[in-house]
């Protein structure tokens, strides 16, 4: 590190190495996060479970298998989490942060599999007569929405702070599970205060609210495919890192810039324009400080391969 930070002092380098391990504590909050959700999910399961069932509530039922099916998303988002974190090795040179896109998929098709199966449970019940759930069970359900409101919100946070599309995914879940309940609270008003005739008034706000999980579900999966498939990042990262290239001595100008994320991490390819007469041993040099500075700038982006060239008074494309 310290070749290409001549003249700084020994703190600055120490300040430098710190800032690179960003990317490690962000898995770590995303662990934190997840690991929240799951501890409320299972909590509130096992509340919705006994109050469905003393309240002949099959909304509350519903919503409860769900709470354990987000358990089982979170526990994929955490393995993707862990695995990502792995240092890259002879098997995947370019290391593991592809799990961490692999789990935000899976979390993507189960909210979209929890939305079918709540539909068509939905349409089973909406043909099945029965007694309307007991008033009490619309107290539990605003205590549910409170609960998973919030911590889809803290979730959702720490996806964003981090840049986690399994976190983001996971947090989505949580927000599906508190549409699901305020959409069943809003059924078993209308079956218990308007009377006979309106018993499956739940039922169709569940299925209401299957539609809304599934579209969510869909446009998460669409973000993930997106990363698989190495579509190009934000403008405004692009334009930060070539900023930063080209305010480093001896660059005169940046002919392609390529960014492409691997789970929480970037990955950078730069062609870097020198002046024709520099030598290799120059080049060389400006090539390994332009790397130092992006990597000190933007901690997510933890690999960068610099491509020198010849100055030749032009530049191509800035991104491709």
């Amino acid at each position: 590190m310290e070749k290409f930070v001549t003249g700084e002092s020994k703190r600055t380098v120490d300040s430098a190495a710190k800032t690179l391990l960003q990317p490690f504590d962000a898995v770590q909050q995303g662990i934190r996060s997840t690991l929240l959700g799951m501890g409320a999910n299972a909590l509130l399961a096992a509340i919705k479970l006994v109050a469905g069932v003393l309240g002949n509530a099959y909304a509350l039922i519903a919503d409860a298998v769900e709470s354990m099916g987000d358990i089982v998303a979170s526990l994929i988002v955490l393995a993707g989490l862990r695995i990502s974190r792995r240092e890259p090795d002879d098997v995947y040179p370019y290391g593991y942060g592809r799990a961490e896109t692999l789990a935000a998929a899976a979390v993507s098709l189960i909210m979209m599999g929890t939305a079918i199966g709540i539909a068509w449970a939905a349409i089973v019940e909406i043909q099945t007569p029965r007694h309307a759930p007991a008033p009490w069970t619309l107290i539990v359900l605003v205590v549910v929405i409170i609960v998973k409101a919030a911590v889809s919100r803290t979730v959702s946070t720490a996806g964003a702070e981090i840049g986690s599309r399994s976190v983001t995914a996971d947090a989505w879940h949580h927000l599906g599970d508190a549409i699901t309940s305020a959409a069943a609270f809003v059924g078993i008003a209308i079956a218990v205060y308007c009377g006979p005739g309106w018993e499956t008034a739940e039922d169709w706000a569940a299925l209401l609210a299957s539609a809304i999980i599934f579209v969510n579900g869909g446009f998460s999966l669409l973000g993930a495919i997106h990363d698989l498939m190495d579509r190009k990042l934000e403008p405004e990262l692009y334009a930060a890192v070539r900023r930063t290239a080209e305010s480093v001595p001896g660059v005169c100008a940046i002919e392609k810039l390529g960014l492409r994320r691997t789970g929480l991490r970037v990955f950078a390819d730069i062609h870097v324009q020198a002046d024709p007469s520099t030598p290799l041993l120059e080049a060389h040099a400006i090539g390994g400080r332009v790397k130092m500075a992006i990597r000190l700038a933007h901690p997510v982006v933890v690999h960068v391969l610099v491509h020198m060239e010849p100055y030749e008074g032009t530049t191509g494309d800035t991104a491709r």
